[in-house]
């Protein structure tokens, strides 16, 4: 007798043989690209695609892996239904990749021709991914209350995320849709409250003045605040803790005593608001080949030179900038420091600021079809001056911005696979309303059967990618910055999707600014753009992270030696 029990083993046991296929794939690909000195960046770009492939079914199977060991405790739960369907859903995707990587690489596909012919997929596909499936998973899920991805938190974080989900369902979305349609920036009428709830000290420690202490609960609570205030409006409170997350975290990594002092308490009260300055109109990727620079000067620095997608820049206090302090510029990104610069706060879409000394900084903010309220801008340096004290590390973290700048997108980077998650419910809740609510034919629209599949695996698709990111926060500090950057790409495409599929299910009022479901589309398409641009984080962090792990070990196992280097084009900075 079939039990969801057994077809949750069954479901665990071929995803444990894909895994096993794409460690093989990955081995054989390391090797295929290595040099005497470790990876070669010619032979990477070479299997582009490959590698871009590999990092997508490293996220999917991790993701599915992480599903069924959670709802293996309660498999008649819909949580466990939901795990199976995005199973199904994952190996269907996964399956032809692993085929054509075996092919490309001259690997045995036996065992995976066996899997893909085998009793146990077509059992699996039947229980959870059929049309008679989908359909009972769909009317289980709108016939249920309760809640679906659920995560097991201590009371006192699930008490914080209840009362940031009260106030971005009773504050931040009841302006959202005026704030996204006029292009307003986020008023202080938002902000202010914020402030005074503690947002904006998650990441700094206690001991600085913020409510950090420093385990995993840290990062669960910023999880589950991001998630609260993105489901209400990505454009106008999720997005707001993620830019002092990194100040935080790089500060921390890099800064003096001096001026982690000085500055975490002041950015844990909000006052300054923080904006990151890394990008720059040539060179999104390209870190070692940013060029704006910092001369030295008497006393400190004046930089000069060009930034974009500068994400709140008018609004904020400190723009944390990445500049040439160094004019060698073969050094690449060695020759990179963190600067904080200080500017006035404005809510304007364009700026110029004038320094006494005479230097001068512009800003414009650039139009965008989403993400509004914080706004993006492009900025112009001239001769604008930063004391000595300003440099992150003051004169010991010359030349290190570049790894200070990484540690603080790690947390950056799962605090956006939240993000994603947030907006995902909420395009999930508005379909599974409209659906109830719509009639067509006679019916509402969710007795049909198609409505039932497109909102199982929607919800499915949300659950897995949930669960994921909860997951990674629990174990960030132990090293799971690759894990970070895995949900951050599934969590973010998955975003897209699910927000497509919200907006298909309302019709024609689904294209109407007036329905939140439209804002949520436009807002949802930036997500794998920022925080490590789709493509870039998957060929030049996750894969080469994956390849450089498959040469250690290898190396280990003959008692050699494999070179692995940091990638200076492993975080590109968009709007964040």
């Amino acid at each position: 007798m079939t039990t969801p029990s057994h077809f949750i083993e069954l479901a665990q046991g071929l995803v444990q043989q894909c895994q096993q296929v794409h460690q093989q794939g990955i081995e054989a690909l390391a090797h295929a690209c290595q040099s005497p000195r470790g990876l070669s960046p010619e032979r990477l770009d070479q299997h582009q695609l490959l590698s871009y492939d590999m990092a997508w079914t490293s996220a999917e199977l991790l993701a599915a892996q992480t599903a069924l060991d959670q709802v293996a405790v309660t498999p008649d739960s819909l949580d466990a239904e939901l795990a199976l369907v995005f199973t199904v859903e994952t190996l269907t995707a996964v399956l032809p990749r692993l085929d054509m990587l075996c092919l490309e690489l001259s690997l045995d596909a036996g065992a995976l021709q066996a899997l893909q012919s085998s009793t146990a997929w077509a059992d699996l596909r039947r229980a959870a991914g059929s049309e008679a499936a989908l359909a009972r998973t769909g009317q289980r899920l709108q016939a249920s209350q309760g809640e679906i991805g659920e995560v097991h938190l201590d009371e006192s974080i699930r008490l914080v995320q209840e009362t940031f989900q009260r106030f971005g369902q009773e504050v931040v979305a009841p302006l959202a849709e005026h704030i996204h349609r006029d292009d307003l920036t986020i008023p202080e009428t938002l902000l202010q409250p914020l402030r005074e709830m503690g947002v904006f000290g998650l990441s700094v420690p206690e001991a600085y003045g913020g409510s950090g202490t420093g385990g995993e609960d840290d990062n669960l609570i910023m999880v589950a605040v991001t998630e609260a205030l993105s489901q209400a409006s990505l454009g106008a409170a999720g997005s707001l803790i993620t830019r002092p997350e990194i100040l935080c975290r790089a500060l921390l990594a890099g800064g003096s005593e001096a001026q982690k002092e000085h500055w975490l308490p002041r950015i844990a009260q909000g006052q300054p608001l923080c904006a990151i300055a890394m990008t720059e109109p040539d060179h999104g990727s390209d870190v070692a080949s940013l060029t704006l620079r910092a001369d030295r000067v008497e006393g400190g620095w004046r930089l000069n030179g060009a930034k974009t997608w500068c994400t709140f820049a008018g609004k904020a206090g400190v723009l944390m900038v990445v500049a040439r302090t160094d004019p060698d510029r073969t050094l690449g990104h060695k020759g990179l420091s963190l600067l904080l610069v200080e500017k006035p706060s404005t809510e304007d879409h364009a700026f110029r600021f004038q320094q006494p000394e005479g230097g001068v900084l512009t800003g414009r903010a650039i139009p965008t079809l989403g993400y509004r309220g914080m706004h993006s801008y492009d900025l112009s340096f001239e001769n604008w001056w930063v004391p000595d004290s300003h440099v992150i590390g003051e004169a010991s973290g010359l030349g290190k911005g570049f790894y200070f700048n990484m540690t603080g997108m790690v947390g950056g980077r799962m605090q956006t696979a939240a993000r994603a998650c947030g907006v995902m419910r909420a395009a999930l809740l508005a379909a599974q309303r409209y659906t109830q609510d719509r009639k067509v034919f006679g019916q509402p629209l969710t007795h049909y059967s198609l409505t039932q599949a497109k909102l199982a695996r929607m919800a499915a698709r949300y659950v897995g990618c949930r669960l994921l990111t909860y997951q990674t926060a629990r174990t960030l500090e132990q090293g799971g910055s690759l894990a970070s950057s895995l949900v951050k790409l599934l969590a973010c495409r998955s975003a897209e999707l699910v927000s497509r599929e919200a907006l298909q299910l309302h019709g024609g009022m689904g294209y109407a600014e007036e329905t939140p479901v439209s804002r949520y589309f436009v807002d949802a398409r930036v997500l794998s753009i920022f925080e490590g641009a789709e493509e870039i984080l998957a060929l030049k962090v996750i894969a080469r992270g994956l390849l450089e792990q498959a040469l250690r070990s290898t190396a280990s196992s003959r008692g050699g030696h494999a070179v692995a280097s940091a990638s200076p084009t492993a975080s590109r900075r968009e709007p964040a």
